[in-house]
């Protein structure tokens, strides 16, 4: 269908930019009720097409409750649900903000859940294995890679979370935790599609640096590398780079302007290039290695030998209405011709909600109260004494989630972490908007940042292209709180 889309005019959702002349790939997000269809008619084994991650775990609770694709707050805990074990071990103490306090990392456990006929789970895992289940741990995963919190759009239903609740059953080393709270729009009137194609070339060259002012040396020799090779395009009579992205791991540069000076004796250099033209950066990968010899003592290969040019696979995601993609569910049956039989799908009643509205109509907002504001002499801190923190992605948006450690904290997180305030600490990788969303049941905010991640995933030349580490940097972000609560 992509050529007809093409001439329909089918645009980016979120830049806007027009479909590209070849598509190397387009899969269309699917949703649960044809898993549960399938159970129903007596599969054991359901294998999908591509399907959002958390449709796996509803599909399962559809069939053994008995929802219909009319049980919204019920769909939308079951969509909770398979969100918090869609990552495995991060429901379970994987990337938690307090990790020192995550026991036994090397046998740690994968997430159960006791699910019920309400909608309602416990969060727990394996006797005698590793890691945490806490309400913090929980709350984060809640968090990772959501947007509005309000209006968090699945195939089957639109899910609100504000209002959810994670309450610790008895003491953290029982390790339960449950979830109860979600509420529930009809379904999407469209599906996401995520296609990929291909923009150009790219290589990515490391080399490990020793001694005094090790991350100078590097810097320098990233600097000469790119002088050295833009002038052998030149009188190959070649383009120059697209892009280019040098960064010293070990320098603090994902911190931007609120890096510390760093006199670490040693660093590496990682210089990610992009071209049109894959000769170009054979060039590039030519030109790593006498670097060892010719400049900076202390230097040595990271790379495992001469780097090559990849493709630069790029994601572009668009929205497409549900009468173009067919959904068919089969069952293999020996006894029908042909050795399987089609399965009848339930109608899903949708919404006028669309996955190309970036910010499309969500219920009506439940907001934090208004609180005063402590008083009293205060004193500079790092954000994360006052709160956890998590961050995914999608595409080149990335979200940043706040949950503040003690209900008290609230109104002096929101005062001080607004929009603004985030943007301008984030300065050097935020090149879009920043807009924050209050999540009242688990006293938490969550911030979405577009143009964030420099493309994003397969696209990005940034040593995080997911922003996986987004948050841990916003954790050291200056807070002021009063003396008092030392």
């Amino acid at each position: 269908q992509i050529a007809a889309l093409r001439e329909l005019g089918v645009t980016e959702m979120f830049s806007g930019a027009p479909l590209p002349e070849k598509i190397l790939s387009a899969n269309a997000y699917l949703g649960a009720v044809p898993i549960a269809a399938a159970l129903a008619a007596g599969a054991q084994v359901v294998i999908t097409g591509r399907v959002v991650d958390s449709a796996v775990t509803l599909g399962a609770l559809m069939h053994e409750f008995a929802w219909s694709p009319n049980d919204l707050d019920k769909l939308a805990q079951g969509s909770l649900a398979g969100h918090i074990i869609e990552c495995g071990a991060q429901a379970t103490g994987g990337l938690f903000t307090d990790w020192e306090s995550v026991p036994d990392w090397a046998n740690i456990g994968y997430p159960l859940l006791e699910c019920h006929a309400d909608g309602s789970f416990v969060a727990t895992k394996p006797p005698g294995t590793g890691g945490l289940v806490s309400a913090p741990v929980i709350a984060e995963q809640m968090l990772y890679e959501i947007g509005d919190p309000a209006a968090y759009m699945l195939p089957d239903v639109v899910c609100d979370f504000t209002q959810v609740r994670i309450e610790q059953i008895g003491p953290v080393d029982a390790h339960c935790v449950r979830v109860s709270g979600a509420r529930g729009k009809p379904a999407p009137a469209t599906y996401k599609v995520s296609a990929t194609y291909m923009d150009g070339w790219r290589s990515t060259a490391l080399l490990l640096i020793t001694g005094i002012d090790a991350h100078k040396k590097a810097r320098r020799t990233g600097e000469a590398i790119l002088a050295r090779t833009r002038a052998m395009f030149c009188a190959l009579k070649m383009a120059d780079y697209l892009d280019t992205r040098l960064d010293i791991v070990g320098a603090e540069d994902q911190y931007g302007a609120s890096a510390n000076p760093v006199k670490a004796r040693e660093a590496v250099m990682r210089l990610a290039v992009r071209h049109e033209n894959p000769k170009a950066l054979g060039v590039f990968g030519r030109e790593i290695s006498p670097a060892g010899t010719s400049w900076s003592p202390g230097t040595t290969g990271l790379s495992g030998g001469r780097v090559k040019p990849t493709p630069n696979v790029r994601l572009f995601s668009f929205a497409i209405g549900r009468a173009n993609v067919t959904e068919r569910v089969w069952l293999l049956d020996e006894k029908e011709e042909g050795g399987k039989r089609a399965v009848v799908i339930p109608i899903v009643e949708v919404s006028d909600h669309s996955f190309e509205n970036v910010k499309p109509v969500s219920f009506s907002p439940i907001l934090m109260p208004e609180a005063t504001l402590p008083s009293g002499p205060l004193i500079t801190v790092p954000l994360v004494r006052l709160a956890y923190a998590r961050s995914g992605d999608k595409g080149n948006i990335s979200n940043v989630g706040i949950i503040a450690r003690e209900a008290r904290f609230l109104p002096l997180l929101r005062a001080q972490l607004t929009p603004e305030a985030l943007h301008d600490y984030l300065k050097h990788f935020v090149k879009g908007t920043v807009t924050r969303y209050e999540l009242p049941g688990i006293g938490a905010f969550n911030f979405v940042m577009t143009e964030a991640l420099d493309g994003g995933g397969m696209a990005s030349l940034r040593p995080d292209p997911l922003g996986k580490g987004m948050a841990q940097i916003v954790l050291n972000m200056p807070v002021q709180m009063p003396t008092t609560w030392l």
